[in-house]
Parts: C-alpha cells; sequence; structure tokens
C-alpha cells in the first residue's frame, strides 16, 4: 500500500529534507513539494493526496488555517520549530506533530501511524465477503432437490445435463444444467473445476495417481490445463 504525499514549506532547505526522508520510506510516494498553502491548493485540486507533511509558519496563510480551509482533509502530519501550535493542531486531527530538525527514526514513525490509520479506514469501508451458501436447489423431473454442498463428492458435465455425485448416496441426482451454472453456485475455496466434465470437492479427494484422482470407488480425470492448478493446492496443503 502506497500513501501519496505531498510536502508543504516555505524553507526550501526544509523541503529538501522532506524529500529527502519521504524517498527513504517505501510506502510514501512523494507527487509534489510546495513553498506555501496557495501552492498546495492548486495541487490538492488536480492530484489526490493522501498525506500532507505540513508547516506551520508560512507566509500568507499558517498552516493550522489553510488545514481549517480544506473541505476534504487529507493525513496531516505538522513539521515545525515552533511547539505553542501544538495543542491547536490536535483539535484539528492531527496524525503527529513533529518538532524541526526531526531525526528520521521519528519521521518513519509518523509516517507508519498515517499507515495505519489508512489501512484502518480501508478496512472500515470495505464491504463484507459474501458467502455462498451450504446448499442450493436444482431441478430434477419437475421438483426442486435441494443439494448440500458439502456432501458433493464431485459432479460431471454431461452436455445439457448434469450428474452430482453424493456422499452415501448410491446414484447421482441428474439435473438439467451446465457444469458452469452449478460452478457458480458453489464456493470457489472449496471446489474445483479438474476437467472439463469434472468438478470436485477438495475436501474428499483421497488419492491423486496417473493423472487420476480418486475419490470411493470413482476415479476422475484430470485435464492437462487443469494439473499446475490442482498441484498448486495439493503442496499447499502438503
Amino acid at each position: 500500500m502506497k500513501l501519496i504525499c505531498l510536502a508543504i514549506d516555505d524553507e526550501s532547505l526544509a523541503r529538501k529534507m522532506l524529500e529527502d526522508n519521504i524517498r527513504q520510506v517505501p510506502f510514501l510516494e512523494l507527487v509534489g513539494t510546495c513553498k506555501n498553502a496557495f501552492e498546495a491548493m492548486e495541487v490538492l485540486q488536480s492530484q489526490t493526496v493522501d498525506l500532507m507533511f505540513l508547516d506551520i509558519q508560512m507566509p500568507g496563510m499558517l498552516g493550522t488555517k489553510f488545514l481549517e480551509t480544506l473541505p476534504e482533509k487529507p493525513m496531516v502530519i505538522f513539521v515545525t520549530a515552533y511547539s505553542n501550535y501544538a495543542v491547536e493542531s490536535y483539535d484539528l486531527d492531527v496524525v503527529d506533530y513533529l518538532m524541526k530538525p526531526v531525526p528520521l527514526e521519528r519521521f518513519v514513525k509518523a509516517a507508519y501511524k498515517a499507515l495505519e490509520i489508512k489501512q484502518k479506514n480501508m478496512a472500515a469501508s470495505s464491504p463484507p465477503p459474501i458467502e455462498t451458501p451450504d446448499f442450493f436447489f436444482v431441478n430434477v423431473e419437475y421438483s426442486l432437490v435441494k443439494i448440500t454442498a458439502s456432501e458433493i463428492t464431485h459432479i460431471e458435465g454431461m452436455k445439457d445435463y448434469v450428474k452430482i455425485y453424493l456422499s452415501g448416496v448410491s446414484r447421482p441426482v441428474l439435473t438439467k444444467s451446465t457444469l458452469k451454472g452449478i460452478e457458480e453456485k458453489l464456493a470457489a475455496k472449496d471446489f474445483m473445476r479438474v476437467h472439463k466434465s469434472y468438478i470436485v470437492n477438495l475436501s474428499k479427494i483421497e488419492s491423486i495417481r496417473n493423472r487420476e484422482i480418486r475419490i470411493g470407488s470413482w476415479e476422475i480425470p484430470i485435464g492437462e490445463s487443469n494439473l499446475e492448478e490442482l498441484m498448486r493446492f495439493v503442496l499447499n496443503k502438503s
């Protein structure tokens, strides 16, 4: 994860030090430097910025006042030679308050605080994962039959029909469907297409030998294009 950064300071030496520090932190990406708040306004109008390293005592407009003008505020780390703005800065909900000259280790610590905030915000805004139900229904001779996914051993595609084999059931369920249509109902982490005509329940595999999977008394062929993915799964489980 990268943090897009903007450095704002009216002193050229201070800007250069900020640039050097930012470039030493792998997850920081500097998109510009500005010598006052007005230059920073122009950048923010055209560029998305995650984090500003902002001086306070600048000609034209104080850094604290500039921050108050922004309708959408990026994260801010104040970098200043003055300690008397510390209380005001925390009222502005800044990430950190660094006093010049800033030791590199202190700078890195502040940067990590900003990274953690972004990670937490992204996690909070991410939608919860959609869970695939453990069952679905198929049409069988004018009836809807419930299939419990965890009971499936394997599935065989036969052009316009599909055979669904279940644990402890001698005869498969025959339904008019495509293999792809059934595959979309299954949790990807639990099932794998191992051949153009077969899907297997990964937890039911008993052995693999000579390009065949054994599940109970069934021997299921492994397609050449599916072998690599299957072996990757097996090796991760070994």
